[in-house]
């Protein structure tokens, strides 16, 4: 189910999903809270920088955190044992489609960009919830993001990460589908809201987490590949990020737009 991580797995990146999710926790994360003792599946946990959520917003939950990759679950592990060293975490090395059980509720986030058939992972994840159990998705639009000052030099460099995560089977914008996506896998009382960031020199800790340490460190994450690809020569592609970079100065505003849903199993 899974596609090329378009991001790949590097310090860079697992830096990047640490600062995402701290900046960005209160306002993903609000609302979504689980009572102790439901047993919970986070698909997806990655580096572990949204399970540090999980835990910490849910005590007493008993959590199953699942990843493809080895190296991700060994630094998800330690994170979290650090955070939260009495959480109840059993860590699973698996493909979604590969996974067993029966869960009271479904976390996913930042996870169907990456998949090239979210519709049957979701119908997949489905099948493991209990009748009234709830899924959330959280996922991202790059078509959202738009800043100050303009820059078409800018814009491109964003639209080569588009256009590579679409080369390797993923969807950067599926954040704008997932209402639709959940209602037609077979969820019930399918809901979702746009949870969205702006920047500007007034909000620092957003400037800095946000917009440089997540936004312009993801799409820098592509550059090789997109200079390898031939899609921008070096000096365009340095071009496009000082641009980009310029949203975080004095003078500079940055918007992005997260899309969150919750859906229910009947």
């Amino acid at each position: 189910m899974g596609t090329d991580y378009v991001h790949g797995y590097t310090p860079a990146e697992t830096r990047r999903l640490t600062d995402q999710a701290q900046t960005l926790a209160d306002l993903l994360h609000a609302g979504t809270n689980y009572p102790a003792g439901s047993r919970v599946l986070e698909a997806g946990c990655g580096v572990g920088a949204q399970t540090v959520q999980l835990v910490t917003r849910s005590p007493g939950i008993d959590l199953v955190s699942v990843d493809i990759s080895e190296e991700s679950l060994a630094q998800a592990k330690a994170r979290v044992s650090a955070v939260a060293p009495h959480a109840r975490v059993d860590w699973r090395l698996a493909d979604l489609h590969e996974l067993t059980g029966e869960f009271d509720h479904v976390f996913l986030c930042f996870v169907l960009e990456h998949l090239a058939e979210p519709h049957a992972a979701l119908i997949r994840l489905g099948r493991l919830l209990k009748p009234g159990g709830t899924i959330t998705v959280i996922e991202g639009d790059h078509e959202s993001a738009f800043f100050h000052p303009r820059s078409t030099a800018a814009q491109a460099v964003i639209d080569c990460l588009v256009d590579l995560q679409a080369e390797a089977g993923g969807d950067s914008l599926i954040g704008r589908r997932i209402q639709p996506l959940l209602k037609d896998a077979g969820y019930d009382d399918v809901r979702a809201w746009p949870c969205t960031v702006y920047a500007d020199e007034t909000l620092p800790h957003l400037v800095d987490g946000f917009t440089r340490k997540t936004f312009i460190a993801m799409v820098e994450s592509v550059r090789d590949r997109a200079i390898a690809a031939g899609m921008r020569t070096p000096a365009e592609w340095a071009q496009g990020i000082h641009d980009l970079s310029k949203a975080a100065e004095s003078g500079g505003t940055f918007h992005y737009t997260f899309f969150k849903s919750v859906g229910r199993k009947c």
